[in-house]
């Protein structure tokens, strides 16, 4: 009986850390979705700024916030492991889902001949879909790290020996 209810209550700490994860990478993604279009927008057609620049600045500044929300927020309760590591671990992850969106695009688009709007912007939705998975996996897996038991003395009577 014993045992059922200590894997009930792990279940369910398990449960509502996952909820905590999943709800604060939606809302960080999100705020830094709008974040990018907004200075993207503001550069662009009120400072006049040229489209890449404008781009490159909003999309710096969105993934910094992005960062910041994920490491104090979405995963506070996870590792401390730097933040020049978190960072450069955060932009490789969020580089390489880029690139696996422009790929399926590029793929619908040239071998494949799609050039409807419609067809394209399906197949960048579902990039985005995947791309979204595959960041909240290795956020969790590599970038932010589960915290590890302190290394230290064993207790000798746990290691079974005398």
């Amino acid at each position: 009986m014993a045992r059922t209810d200590a894997l009930s209550r792990r279940l369910g700490s398990t449960w509502r850390l996952l909820v905590k994860e999943l709800s604060g990478f939606g809302v960080v993604g999100a705020t830094a979705f709008v974040l990018d279009l907004s200075v993207f927008q503001l550069l662009y057609a009120s400072v006049g700024l040229g489209a890449v620049t404008s781009k490159t600045l909003s999309t710096l500044l969105a993934t910094t916030a992005a960062y910041v929300g994920h490491r104090y927020w979405s995963f506070s309760h996870r590792a401390r492991t730097g933040v020049r590591r978190e960072y450069a671990l955060f932009a490789a992850v969020n580089g390489l889902t880029l690139a696996f969106g422009l790929v399926v695009v590029a793929v619908v688009r040239h071998p494949l001949g799609q050039e409807s709007a419609v067809v394209l912007q399906l197949a960048n939705v579902g990039s985005i879909a995947v791309g979204t998975v595959i960041r909240f996996l290795c956020y969790r897996r590599w970038v932010f790290p589960a915290r590890t038991e302190p290394t230290g003395q064993t207790d000798p009577a746990r290691a079974g020996i005398p």
